[in-house]
């Protein structure tokens, strides 16, 4: 019996084999494997064999995809399409296979390294992984959000960025209310940033298009969330520049914005 996901990999696999076949997880174990390999360098590379209902339902959380895509990035990471039911969650290495229940708030983890069995299991789901589909992780690296937004807007906008996603992960309920485009434009405002820059910005980067950004700062300023202002230019029509609404909002550190934007829009 194990605390969590995590612990049956530091019990199981630390340190030993170098490829780890993940084989029918459950949403939540997916989420505790990623957050497990991006804050460590010493466990296997992970092919994960998962259903894809439960994949789309994990990657439609822009936290838990951006941090997939960079371990994908890096060949940490390896997703695909689980074409057949199985009996168990499986974790298979050339040298022991776990199967994982459940039980509560605690995880127990059935362990064998009998060498045969170990053999054949790893053999079979190893064939069943390399003829299964490629899952399609469409959101963007983290990395590469983080290092495209402070290049292209400025280092202030991606400090800010990163502590109030970091504020959304540790919070209950304000992800639901709060996606990356929202977030987005959020920090944009708060540092005088221009609709049209930031808008651009998270179109190049893949995380949504200028017309997502657009509905979606009518929609923020319909709540007086967001303030604009239009800014003459040489030629054409004049841009905005978002700049916070509400009276609520101003002062608040980015770390607090996510909380207070919440109570607004409940």
């Amino acid at each position: 019996m194990e605390a969590d996901v995590e612990n049956v990999l530091e019990t199981a696999f630390t340190g030993g084999d170098e490829e780890l076949l993940v084989v029918d997880p459950s949403a939540e174990t997916i989420v505790s494997l990623i957050e497990a390999a991006v804050d460590r360098d010493d466990l296997p590379s992970m092919s994960m064999l998962a259903d894809e209902r439960t994949l789309k339902e994990v990657m439609d959380d822009f936290l838990v995809a951006s941090k997939a895509a960079d371990l994908v990035a890096d060949g940490r990471l390896t997703l695909r399409v689980l074409a057949d039911e199985v009996d168990n969650s499986l974790f298979v290495s050339a040298s022991r296979v776990v199967a994982l229940v459940s039980s509560g708030e605690r995880v127990a983890a059935l362990s064998t390294d009998d060498g045969e069995f170990v053999d054949a299991v790893f053999e079979t789901h190893s064939a069943a992984f390399e003829a299964a589909e490629e899952f399609g992780l469409r959101t963007p690296a983290i990395s590469r959000v983080r290092e495209t937004l402070a290049a292209e807007i400025d280092e202030e906008t991606r400090d800010d960025f990163d502590a109030v996603l970091a504020s959304i992960g540790s919070a209950d309920g304000e992800g639901d209310t709060l996606d990356e485009v929202t977030v987005s434009l959020l920090v944009a405002a708060k540092n005088d940033v221009l609709l049209y820059d930031i808008s651009k910005w998270g179109e190049d980067v893949g995380i949504a298009s200028k017309a997502t950004f657009s509905r979606t700062k009518t929609r923020l300023e319909d709540l007086g969330i967001i303030d604009t202002e239009k800014v003459p230019i040489d030629v054409g029509r004049p841009r905005l520049r978002l700049k916070l609404g509400d009276e609520r909002l101003h002062g608040v550190g980015a770390d607090e914005l996510a909380g207070v934007v919440a109570e607004i829009m409940a």
